[in-house]
């Protein structure tokens, strides 16, 4: 299950004028597909601020059987049905302006949630050109917000709920984009050409792609800035740091004081 999205980190024009965005400022986009089992990022590509976020599935690794869950910003008729064809599935919510008629409707479970389970087929020329298949769509409302969505996806064999579930479950990019942007280095740059500003995200993400190994191999109780803050202070101490960030190690002994000398005569 891997979550696809972007975040933009703003830039100043005058100093990264080769990132332009706007009139007045500049931008890189943060292109990134996450592992939401592990939160381990799979993918990334940097771009400027202009490059728009569905463009990226374009050269997309894709694996087939995986799912693939986006935004509605990443709707796209012809992009989506190129990743149909690979034997991946997406799960997506459908943009206010789909034009679609029921070819077929399944049962429901009104009192979890799902209002409606059809199989649709896109109208108009073009958009049925670009997906000649049939779509799936679910209208789920979600008892916790009152929030009633509607979800696209390809695949047929799940029921609606665990849909429903699978896009829930892509608020973990949201917080990875969080969590990189308040706990690295990624506002004030030490470099202003392209590669120095690509050379210290690749390194921010590098940093937090190692503690979340360590975290997930280790099965360590800590939060991923728990564990950066441990490492940040023990990497020149010579304690064992696994110990180091279990939360109830006990502290390093102090060295003998019999083998150190003395500075000031007592």
């Amino acid at each position: 299950m891997l979550g696809l999205d972007a975040t933009t980190i703003d830039l100043c024009l005058n100093l990264f004028d080769w990132a332009p965005f706007r009139s007045t400022k500049a931008a890189i986009k943060l292109h990134t597909l996450l592992d939401l089992r592990s939160a381990i990022p799979a993918f990334i590509h940097i771009s400027d601020g202009k490059l728009h976020d569905v463009n990226v599935l374009d050269f997309l690794p894709v694996e087939a059987g995986a799912f693939y869950v986006m935004d509605r910003g990443y709707v796209d008729c012809t992009r989506l049905f190129a990743l149909h064809q690979t034997g991946a599935f997406f799960v997506t919510r459908a943009k206010r302006n789909l034009s679609a008629r029921r070819v077929y409707s399944a049962p429901t479970d009104r009192p979890a949630g799902v209002i409606c389970d059809q199989r649709i087929r896109l109208n108009g020329f073009y958009p049925a050109q670009h997906y000649p298949e049939h779509l799936r769509r679910i209208r789920f409302k979600d008892p916790a917000s009152d929030r009633t969505l509607v979800f696209l996806t390809n695949n047929t064999a799940l029921p609606a709920l665990t849909i429903a579930a699978l896009y829930q479950h892509r608020w973990q990019i949201e917080l990875f984009f969080k969590w990189i942007k308040q706990h690295l280095r990624l506002k004030r740059f030490f470099g202003t050409s392209e590669n120095a500003v690509k050379t210290q995200i690749w390194c921010a993400i590098a940093t937090y792609v190692l503690i979340a190994i360590v975290k997930h191999e280790r099965q360590l109780d800590a939060s991923l800035h728990t564990c950066l803050q441990v490492l940040s202070v023990s990497l020149f101490e010579k304690i064992d740091l696994l110990s180091a960030l279990q939360p109830d190690h006990a502290p390093p002994s102090p060295l003998e004081t019999a083998s150190q000398f003395l500075l000031f005569d007592p």
